[in-house]
């Protein structure tokens, strides 16, 4: 893909979305940050390691860390089953699905999440879940009757829009009783005190608009601020102002793991998404980054990544630290959610420093605007590279402060040379502070950045 961006096409397209989405913008107003259990524990999380996870994540929420999310397989009894029916899924009275008990003892009696979203807020955190979107397909045969209405299941079944990946439920039709049966499934999960949910199959293979708009709706009906989070990618570019109509997050990558580069034959599909692929996707999707819309790379696949990950042997994080670096900086100055894979309770140095970096993470939750900048204007030695440039407006005698990511993608260590002007500030001298070491280059009309293969770094602009 060409790395040159029309700055003018690209400030039409934000003006466009900014006149066209007026939804309240409440939920999410800064990329949303915290931990999901996928990438360590996939379908196997239980109550213990949740709690486990969720307390580390506590011992850093000053910096920003918000959501704890269960991931898929919460409803089954045991997620090792190779079928849906040996797995043993777990449905109340009405169809919906909840919390098996030999996981989750604190869900015993009916009451599901609750008393476990309880403690999740009493450590000043906010709970989430995933989950399939549509009705398992045992309790549209045994036809079940849809909590406080005259319908049942098979009113609101659409058995013309499974999964093609996952063949535990069919689709929800569009009509009264499929947007009854999200609304009671949304009324339940609220009333646990649900913050966030992460809803799957849904914004690409296939994209579902008729459901998106269900599961919104009936999230509003609930009356609680609950975010809502779309999966998997990658949804399609023409979607994004539709799906922004509705939800707060969604994803533009097929799962993104611990690669740097993965190859892919014409017509497969992008799994696994790598880190180098991840910069030109996020640069086609700049325009639509606001508060309460955050294109999603998905999450970041750090540190242990065990016992039973989503993908994969039990393994530590194949991404050296100068791609773990990068990958950071590349979500953070793209202003994109920053979402924790790594086995918490296993965090290591390294992975624990750059969670806690002030300067990173006070950029991605603070930048009014950020943007790629077109290389072929830097001149020489930027074949091989990518910028990023974030603004953050505030008060003061300047009224902003620059934020630059210089990005070395190449196979061999590189030095980045070229001139604040060309980068788009004023002709004058500046420093720059590194926030990787803190240190600050001299006054210069120029900068020069000394990079590893695969490595990065951010400059805040004095």
């Amino acid at each position: 893909m060409s790395r040159t961006i029309s700055f003018l096409a690209s400030i039409a397209a934000v003006v466009i979305l900014a006149a066209t989405l007026t939804h309240a913008q409440t939920l999410a107003p800064t990329p949303p940050m915290g931990w999901n259990s996928w990438d360590a524990y996939g379908l196997t999380i239980d109550e213990a390691d949740f709690k486990a996870n969720t307390s580390v994540l506590a011992e850093v929420e000053q910096f920003g860390w918000k959501y704890a999310v269960i991931d898929e397989g919460w409803y089954m009894e045991d997620p090792f089953a190779k079928t849906v029916e040996q797995k043993k899924y777990l449905w109340d009275g009405n169809g919906i699905l909840i919390p098996v008990l030999n996981r989750f003892p604190s869900s015993a009696d009916g009451a599901g999440f609750k008393p476990l979203a309880d403690w999740v807020h009493k450590q000043g955190l906010k709970f989430g879940i995933h989950i399939v979107r549509g009705i398992p397909r045992q309790v549209v045969k045994d036809n079940l009757p849809i909590a406080g209405t005259r319908f049942h299941a098979v009113d609101a079944s659409d058995e013309t829009s499974p999964c093609p990946w996952d063949d535990g439920n069919w689709g929800i039709k569009d009509n009264a009783a499929g947007q009854a049966y999200y609304d009671s499934m949304m009324k339940l999960y609220a009333g646990w005190g649900l913050d966030f949910i992460k809803v799957d199959c849904i914004s690409d293979h296939p994209y579902r608009p008729t459901e998106i708009r269900q599961i919104a709706e009936a999230i509003k009906k609930t009356g609680r601020p609950i975010v809502l989070s779309l999966s998997p990618g990658p949804t399609n570019l023409k979607n994004a102002m539709a799906v922004g109509q509705y939800a707060q997050m969604w994803r533009i990558t097929d799962d993104h793991w611990d690669v740097w580069s993965a190859a892919h034959k014409a017509g497969d599909t992008e799994f696994p998404f790598s880190i180098r692929d991840e910069f030109d996707r996020l640069a086609k999707w700049f325009p639509y980054t606001r508060p309460d819309n955050w294109p999603d790379p998905d999450m970041l696949p750090w540190g242990w990544l065990g016992p039973h990950p989503g993908w994969g042997e039990a393994r530590q994080s194949r991404e050296t630290h100068d791609e773990q670096r990068t990958e950071f900086a590349l979500w953070a100055i793209t202003r994109s959610p920053l979402i924790l894979g790594a086995n918490l309770v296993k965090l290591d140095e390294f992975t624990h420093g750059l969670v806690t970096n002030q300067t990173v993470l006070f950029m991605n939750q603070n930048a009014s605007y950020s943007r790629p900048v077109d290389t072929s204007t830097l001149g020489a030695g930027f074949e091989n590279a990518r910028v990023w440039r974030a603004t953050i407006n505030e008060p003061g005698a300047r009224g902003y402060t620059e934020y630059f990511g210089f990005f070395n993608l190449d196979e061999k260590p590189a030095t980045l040379r070229t001139t604040w002007k060309l980068l788009g500030l004023d002709s004058a001298k500046h420093s720059a502070q590194n926030a990787w070491d803190d240190s600050i280059t001299k006054e210069s009309k120029e900068i020069s950045v000394a990079l590893p293969a695969h490595g990065s770094a951010i400059y805040q602009v004095r």
